[in-house]
């Protein structure tokens, strides 16, 4: 099944609260996950094995270092959904 941006950010914000506390509505698709929202490395690998379940995505390592904002990774999670 497909998933739209809309449900991918919303999902993708969700996963980021739960692992950094993070507020939802901070989770914005110009936002970079390391400048703009503080995730280390550690946190963002746990929030892609995270998002590979909750989006029936494979992420492949090589990869999540192109994942530098949340529109990166909304725009993979979609195009791979």
């Amino acid at each position: 099944m497909a998933n739209s941006e809309q449900e991918v950010l919303s999902g993708l914000a969700e996963l980021i609260n739960e692992e950094t506390g993070l507020p939802t509505d901070q989770v914005e698709l110009d936002k970079s996950f390391t400048d703009d929202l503080d995730i280390d490395s550690l946190s963002m690998m746990t929030i892609v094995v995270n998002a590979e379940e909750k989006f029936g995505v494979k992420i492949p390592d090589d990869n999540v270092k192109d994942l530098r904002t949340v529109r990166d990774a909304v725009d993979f999670i979609v195009k791979q959904g």
